[in-house]
């Protein structure tokens, strides 16, 4: 859920607790994602001296979806409101956390989905105007349905990501062994 989320508005709270799924706050906004291994994350980290848009939701939205756009070459793959879409229907979600001139923007696209995991989330009370008052079956679609597998969009999306900025490979692994700050080293309390 996004921080402002209120679990009791966003999801049937007893179906929650009774199946035992976790619920996740993050520190980001954005509206409320079923997560599972069919959930294609992609998260952007950026300042402003790296990319010169303003750093607000709308220029942010527009400059990652005519990056998707012309990654995926995907028929009717658009932003619509804050929704990333091919035709009418939502294929995925972001959340951004903004700070001066620098921000996050995530994005949780539905590559497939288990359709009885969609009856824990609630119709939102704040929804884009274009849903209408569609049920979730109505109102998304998978990206696994414009025909290629999410490793190939992973490549696409780097190609056109390497037009644009000059990338470097990072191994997540050494990664982990060094933190960023002071304050996340462990503490032994033994």
């Amino acid at each position: 859920m996004g921080i402002s989320g209120k679990m009791e508005e966003l999801l049937d709270v007893q179906s929650v607790q009774k199946e035992k799924i976790p619920v996740i706050k993050r520190f980001s906004g954005g509206g409320t994602v079923i997560v599972d291994e069919n959930t294609l994350f992609i998260s952007f980290l950026m300042a402003k001296e790296h990319l010169e848009i303003t750093a607000f939701p709308e220029p942010i939205l527009k400059w990652s979806a005519d990056l998707y756009g012309s990654a995926w070459k995907i028929d009717g793959f658009h932003l619509k409101e804050n929704d990333y879409c091919i035709g009418e229907r939502k294929c995925g979600g972001n959340a951004q956390y903004i700070r001066k001139d620098r921000w996050i923007h995530h994005t949780s696209f539905l590559w497939d989905y288990a359709e009885k995991n969609m009856e824990f989330l609630l119709l939102p009370k704040k929804r884009p105007t274009y849903r209408k008052d569609r049920a979730h079956e109505e109102f998304l679609c998978r990206l696994k349905s414009s025909g290629k597998d999410p490793e190939t969009r992973i490549d696409e999306l780097k190609t056109e990501l390497s037009k644009r900025f000059s990338l470097q490979a990072l191994d997540l692994k050494e990664l982990q062994e060094k933190p960023h700050r002071k304050a996340t080293d462990l503490i032994d309390l033994r």
